[in-house]
């Protein structure tokens, strides 16, 4: 069979991405047709008219109450208030792991966030996901220089994927929340026409995005949809396994090398080292690549993507499967007909109370013949008195008073009861945020986040979701890390959960606990599992702590145990400048042993303790006390000497005795 040219290997790529995507998006329309409608629900200005409401009152006025994106505001403000901890757990126990390597990654993937703007796609995700079902994220790798054409160090940037119910879709087999199960991804781009033809040199063809909402702005700009088609392929390598003199193992394959001569100078040097090899092994990996394509087939060539997984990552707000279908919704999927209802009832009320609600005299043209504008000036001049006519133009009398009077409007007692029962469905399913704003003053800090809690209840599916998002994000992040940050000896900047940035260096050799020379103990080695826990915001735990510390100090008198409570509490303070007290304290922690101390502190302490001059009063303490010792120990030896001669003298005693009575016997 004739190997397969590139072109047409792509041609096939194309055609199947094609293919696949249309059974995708065909099976979620509608889904993500309502996810789109509920987002312009909740957020554009006259989109709770779209569509047959809108027709059947046009020409009516129409006024928009929007509770909804009150609730959605409600629940983002709650997502900010919270703090989602992520942490990573090494899978296995080993002799020599790097205790402080978790925590590197933890401080390096807060660097990673803090200098990518990580925040507007967590939010972005977050919104887009609570208003309508689905977000996403997008994880990549990029030059930390993209104007140095020598520096080639990559660093990992986390960015926003905008409407992602209608242009992130990923194939039908991938069931799981977080995709970890995905094989093939799409993701949908919106560029302009002339931008396109002028980076990639070609007329555009659309790519078929078919799911947005028949409610579409026109005043859009003129725009070509690519796509992102991520693939995950099985990849066949083939490493040799080198094993050094002390038992460590090392894999190379020839993927590591650009050329013969790298490789072989490579092995030279371990073979001098004392390295041995040992065998070969057959390894079948899972491989990303990237196509960028148009309607009309594959732009430029595939990129392979860092790490094992597909770098995009979704947010659902609530997700389930129906029918084997993935159904996802927001906040306002199920309270839309109750918002509809209430504007509709409050524009017809509003309406009505924009007539007249004065009662008007009718009168017959001939009773005001010529009194017209006297009349009509009324509610501006307010005379005090009007006249009428009192006999026609034929000398015939006419009524004096009105024929009859007009009725102000009156509000109907179902349009009444309607607007209190909508007002109560909404209620029911947004929650009701005003009971948090009823607390009394003198009310404990406790009552007050018991109710707190209670109220943002609604909330809770949507953190418990958002904790699953960022763990899949850190786990994205972790296998990209390992072949991102590869550079020896490369300094890269950590961030503390305080926000407090340092500089590492990783990539370096260090010594095991038996002895021995670790080989690239780093980023690559890191094998940890992700745990995302949902707790409140760093500022709410901090004044939680100080409210228990200070408790506890009127549990003890201990002067020790009192220094060591202050400490603690004046640590997590909140404030401006706050920075070096709490440094300060920490410091004083460490010394009283109630903290343990980090590497750099226990070096700091070894450090000063090395440098300390001695002190000439403990000196000469130390001293007296070795000459008190050696007086004790002279004074000891003594008393021996003398029990010595004593026992001595007994003995000659008893001799002399013996002899004395020998002879008389």
């Amino acid at each position: 069979m004739p190997r397969e040219s590139k072109t047409a290997r792509l041609a096939r790529i194309h055609q199947e991405a094609l293919h696949a995507f249309d059974t995708v998006q065909s099976a979620s329309f509608d889904e993500r047709r309502q996810c789109a409608e509920d987002r312009r629900f909740t957020s554009i200005a006259g989109a709770q008219y779209e569509g047959p409401i809108g027709e059947m009152l046009e020409g009516k006025p129409k006024l928009e109450f929007n509770k909804v994106q009150t609730s959605v505001v409600r629940i983002i403000n709650e997502k900010r208030n919270s703090n989602i901890g992520i942490s990573f757990v090494p899978r296995e126990a080993s002799a020599d792991a790097d205790d402080d390597l978790a925590d590197l990654c933890a401080g390096l993937l807060r660097a990673d966030e803090y200098d990518s703007g990580a925040d507007e796609a967590y939010d972005n995700a977050f919104e887009e996901g609570v208003s309508g079902g689905m977000g996403a994220a997008l994880v990549r790798a990029d030059y930390v220089d993209e104007d140095d054409e020598d520096d080639e160090r990559q660093r990992i940037c986390i960015e926003p994927i905008y409407d992602a119910d209608t242009s992130v879709f990923f194939d039908l087999d991938a069931k799981r929340q977080d995709k970890s199960d995905a094989r093939e991804c799409w993701v949908i781009k919106a560029m302009a026409r002339e931008s396109f033809k002028a980076k990639y040199d070609r007329d555009p063809a659309d790519w078929p995005k078919d799911t947005q909402d028949v409610q579409f702005d026109w005043c859009t700009p003129d725009v070509v949809y690519i796509c992102d088609f991520y693939k995950v392929d099985k990849v066949k390598r083939t490493y040799e396994v080198w094993v050094s003199p002390t038992g460590d193992e090392k894999r190379i394959s020839d993927d590591d090398h650009d050329s013969d001569e790298e490789y072989e100078a490579e092995t030279a040097e371990m073979t001098t080292l004392g390295w041995r090899l040992d065998r070969t092994e057959r390894r079948e990996e899972r491989v990303v690549r990237k196509y960028l394509m148009d309607g009309g087939g594959i732009i430029g060539d595939p990129d392979d993507i860092a790490g094992d997984c597909i770098p995009v990552v979704p947010y659902y707000g609530k997700r389930w499967y129906v029918d084997n279908v993935e159904r996802m919704c927001g906040v306002a999927r199920y309270v839309k007909d109750s918002q509809r209802l209430k504007n509709m009832q409050l524009s017809k009320l509003a309406e009505t109370a924009a007539l007249s609600a004065r009662e008007k005299p009718i009168f017959t043209s001939e009773q005001i013949e010529g009194h017209e504008n006297r009349w009509a000036e009324d509610n501006v001049k307010d005379w005090p008195y009007l006249t009428v006519n009192g006999v026609d133009d034929a000398g015939q009398p006419l009524p004096i008073g009105p024929q009859n009077y007009t009725k102000p409007p009156m509000v109907p007692p179902a349009m009444a009861a309607l607007i209190q029962q909508s007002e109560a469905e909404i209620r029911e399913i947004l929650g009701s945020p005003e009971q948090a704003e009823k607390l009394l003053s003198g009310v404990s800090g406790k009552a007050v986040e018991m109710v707190q809690q209670r109220v943002d209840g609604l909330a809770a599916i949507y953190l418990t979701n958002y904790a699953k998002f960022l763990r899949r994000v850190a786990k994205v992040w972790l296998g990209m890390a390992a072949e991102v940050y590869v550079e020896p000896r490369r300094k890269v900047r950590v961030m503390s959960e305080d926000g407090e940035a340092s500089f590492k260096e990783i990539n370096k050799p260090k010594l095991g606990k038996s002895g021995q020379l670790l080989e690239g103990v780093d980023l690559e080695r890191a094998k940890f599992d992700v745990y995302a826990d949902v707790g409140p915001s760093s500022q709410s735990a901090r004044q939680a702590t100080v409210r228990a510390l200070t408790g506890m100090m009127t549990l003890t008198q201990d002067p020790e145990d009192l220094k060591i409570l202050t400490s603690l509490a004046l640590m997590n303070i909140e404030g401006e400048g706050m920075g070096d007290v709490r440094r300060f304290y920490r410091k004083r922690l460490v010394s009283l042993g109630a903290v343990e101390p980090t590497e750099e502190e226990r070096a700091e302490i070894e450090a000063a303790a090395a440098q300390q001059k001695p002190d000439p009063q403990a000196a000469f303490l130390e001293s007296e006390a070795q000459k008190n010792m050696a007086d004790s120990q002279r004074t000891m030896a003594d008393a021996r000497r003398i029990v010595a001669d004593t026992a001595k003298t007994e003995a000659e005693t008893l001799k002399i005795m013996r002899d004395v009575q020998s002879p008389r016997e």
